[in-house]
């Protein structure tokens, strides 16, 4: 099978390029993998990729390269197809429309792989028929805006598969969008090469953006609550983002300096997670939970909240670790003051999340993945399939502008009433 990914720039550093790393350098094992990167700006990635696989860019942003595009003229008009709603959207222009359509138009595959919502609406629009298209959801779809989900629900209709990387995200696409296929597949995590962690040392370990949805301040709350309890015990913050700054005055303000250290980006994670005994994840919300999956592959057992959507379908509460309210500064402390205080439940704890984090390894993702493919294609070589897939498809385009139309009333009466509620409040 001949396997390709658009993907919006996959010489940078996130949480989609690694994936779309992982899962592209397992199925290059069997199979032929592209990776198509709208922007190229640095000369290498920053994940290292499969040599198997063939990496290259469209739009070249580094100055000086023979290639470069910085001076066309195109860049400077807006694209028609990515949509505005899209946060990456002053990334694409003409240009790059231009470039993404001329190459899904020679694109020698089976099946092409959209990475991020405005990438897949270019699938939509200019992917030609010959080919599967898949679109991937790396976030979910409740975190996108309204304008956003409106643009989604004209354009997916002609795809033929999206993937998200929970079930809970999954039956919320169904819900808002009847008639697109839609299938849950995680995302997957490759096997630590090192020894897992035996879980004695007296460490707790967070890792993320420090951004407002991670709530770290509650974490660094709670471990305020466990040092007063167990002061052997420290706490080390891996990431960096804008509320380091914020983290580090509430540090100071507890009086917790000697025991709690901001420890900044580190890649690759696993190393550091191997010397700690617990992980705490304190999220509002977690599109799926790479970080709980990259710890328990380490034998680390979790104290995560139960947001939505992903903790709740890789944390077994009481079995591979422990789930507790969002918000609840004391059930956090809770939680780990019991993880911290019986050696035995936290190692066999530790054991379990390494024995369960199997099921996210890369070759049985992507597994999933090329049993939805050849199904996908399968499905191309059935005329009668195919006169019912068009069926389908019209009626679903019919029920999503309907469907759109109601959101947008909703959407409108919902502003109107807050407009008139803030104008009626007494003063």
């Amino acid at each position: 099978m001949r396997i390709a990914f658009l993907i919006n720039n996959a010489y940078g550093l996130g949480g989609t390029i690694r994936t779309t790393c992982n899962l592209a350098a397992q199925l290059a094992e069997e199979h032929e993998v592209e990776v198509v990167s709208v922007i190229r700006d640095r000369d290498e990635p920053y994940f290292r990729y499969d040599p198997r696989v063939r990496l290259r860019g469209l739009a070249d942003l580094r100055p000086g390269s023979e290639g470069s595009v910085l001076r066309d003229p195109r860049r400077e008009q807006p694209s028609a197809i990515f949509p505005p709603s899209d946060r990456r959207h002053a990334m694409y222009s003409a240009l790059t429309d231009e470039l993404i359509g001329a190459c899904l138009a020679d694109l020698d595959a089976d099946v092409v792989v959209g990475t991020r919502p405005g990438l897949n609406v270019h699938l939509a629009r200019q992917a030609p028929r010959r080919l599967v298209r898949v679109a991937q959801e790396h976030l979910t779809l409740d975190t996108h805006s309204t304008r956003l989900v409106l643009a989604l629900r004209r354009a997916y209709p002609a795809l033929d598969a999206v993937t998200t990387t929970t079930e809970a995200d999954a039956a919320v696409y169904r819900r808002r969008m009847p008639g697109v296929r839609v299938t849950a597949v995680p995302n997957s995590v490759p096997a630590y090469a090192g020894p897992p962690s035996d879980c004695s040392a007296p460490v707790v370990v967070a890792a993320g953006r420090l951004a407002e949805a991670k709530r770290y301040d509650d974490l660094i709350r709670a471990f305020a609550i466990v040092r007063a309890a167990r002061p052997d015990w420290s706490l080390r913050l891996y990431g960096s983002g804008e509320k380091r700054d914020s983290l580090a005055a509430l540090v100071t303000e507890l009086g917790i300096g000697a025991n709690v250290t901001l420890m900044g980006a580190a890649t690759p994670l696993e190393p550091e997670f191997a010397k700690a005994s617990v992980l705490a994840v304190t999220s509002t919300t977690e599109s799926f939970g790479m970080t709980i999956v990259e710890a328990m592959r380490v034998g680390l057992p979790v104290v995560a909240t139960d947001c939505p959507l992903g903790p709740r379908e890789i944390v077994e509460d009481g079995v591979n670790g422990l789930l507790v309210p969002p918000r609840d500064v004391d059930a956090i402390a809770a939680a780990l003051l019991s993880l911290a205080a019986d050696d035995g439940r936290r190692q066999a704890m530790g054991q379990a999340a390494y024995a369960s984090s199997a099921a996210y390894d890369p070759a049985r993702i992507a597994e999933r993945h090329l049993r939805l493919f050849q199904e996908l294609l399968d499905g191309r070589s059935r005329p009668a399939h195919r006169a019912r897939a068009g069926l389908r498809s019209g009626a679903a385009r019919t029920l999503g502008a309907a469907l759109s139309a109601a959101d947008t009333a909703g959407a409108a009466a919902r502003k109107a009433q807050r407009v008139a509620g803030r104008g009626a409040s007494p003063r």
